[in-house]
């Protein structure tokens, strides 16, 4: 694939590296995406546009010659009346290029280029989720990369876990490979005559929602993730970026419904509902056993269950175990301190945003009383 035109592009320190920040449309935006294998959903235009609004966004792309390297999606917040703020960038930068060996001076080149725009040009604290995990080879030495450039740990941003798949192996390994008790619970559900449906289209998204608005009244947790915006942001998205949902029905209507995402070369299951009714025909394991094959065949690397936590939620820990995957965890987030104003209004800003969500807690912990 051709790179995407973009505008002209600036030096950085490097001579051997150029840099262009806020000139790329969002087409642009999403043909660079499939130039890198640690693309991610979060890095997509349409997830950042939906999430935080477009206002929010910026788009640096660094270039090697002619050649796109890298290039990261950032989403920035300012504090009001002051030249001061914060800019995140989740799951990037994206170095890995597809069929290329991983370069770590092309991600040194990338953090460099990043911290001159965000933090000393315009002063912003800079917070960071790289897309790596401890598990992964490169990981020690992208740490030691990040920390010679001025980066260190924050406890600020929640470590993710999770429990991670690996695709490679031809579909008969891959069900050995299955905890013997979750194998057998698939077994059941493909005997219960299930018919597995996928799309795309908002008709998909509609049937899915219904099946979950059922199973959280049911279930009546709190979440901070809504599924609608992913149908907003599913509208968006270009058609190789688009989310899959799969639907376990019978005799018609849905009893189960799974979404997931496959940008780059992992796939990362975001959403799973099952129905009252379709409790007892186990469609959730058909479901995520057909969506692995379908990730498989895609191309992907990797399927990401989704994030774990054993001790506020041992159920789903224990239904993700089954999969035969490797716990994992992401390298963690980190910081870069920009301006000392930015630094002390951001750190003020978050200290009363945990104050007010502490306060929301004891509220509806007493309301439930």
């Amino acid at each position: 694939m051709m790179a995407p035109a973009l505008p002209a592009s600036e030096p950085v320190s490097d001579a051997a590296f150029s840099v262009s920040v806020d000139g790329t449309c969002e087409a642009e935006w999403n043909r660079v995406l499939t130039l890198f294998d640690d693309a991610s959903f979060y890095q997509t235009w349409a997830y950042g546009a939906v999430s935080w609004g477009e206002g929010q966004l910026s788009h640096l792309v660094l270039r090697k010659g002619d050649q796109i390297v890298a290039a990261a999606q950032v989403r920035i917040v300012k504090v009001p009346l002051l030249s001061a703020g914060v800019a995140y960038l989740r799951w990037g930068p994206l170095w890995r290029r597809r069929g290329t060996a991983a370069d770590t001076g092309i991600l040194e080149a990338a953090i460099k280029a990043i911290v001159e725009v965000y933090s000393k040009e315009r002063g912003l604290l800079l917070r960071v989720i790289p897309n790596m995990f401890c598990e992964d080879p490169l990981a020690g030495e992208a740490s030691a990369v990040w920390k010679r450039c001025g980066f260190s740990a924050t406890d600020c941003i929640p470590l993710y876990r999770t429990i991670r798949v690996d695709l490679t192996p031809e579909p008969n390994v891959l069900r050995k490979q299955l905890d013997q008790k979750w194998r057998n619970q698939l077994n059941g559900a493909e005997r219960n005559s299930l018919a597995v449906v996928s799309g795309a289209g908002d008709d998909m998204f509609e049937r899915f929602l219904r099946i979950y608005d059922e199973m959280m009244k049911r279930k009546q947790f709190h979440t901070t993730v809504d599924p609608r915006e992913f149908a907003a942001m599913q509208r968006r998205l270009p058609p190789e970026q688009k989310m899959v949902v799969m639907l376990a029905e019978k005799d018609g209507e849905a009893m189960a419904g799974l979404i997931s995402a496959s940008v780059g070369s992992m796939g990362i299951y975001l959403h799973g509902a099952t129905s009252d009714e379709g409790m007892k025909f186990k469609g959730s394991y058909l479901l995520q056993w057909r969506m692995m094959n379908h990730l498989r065949e895609a191309g992907c690397r990797w399927y990401d269950l989704g994030g774990i936590n054993p001790e506020t939620n041992p159920g789903v820990y224990h239904f993700k175990q089954g999969f035969g995957g490797q716990e994992c965890r992401q390298t963690g987030g980190i910081t870069h301190p920009g301006s000392g104003l930015s630094m002390a209004s951001v750190l003020f800003a978050e200290r009363l945003q945990r104050s007010w969500r502490r306060a929301k807690h004891s509220l509806r912990k007493s309301l439930r009383k």
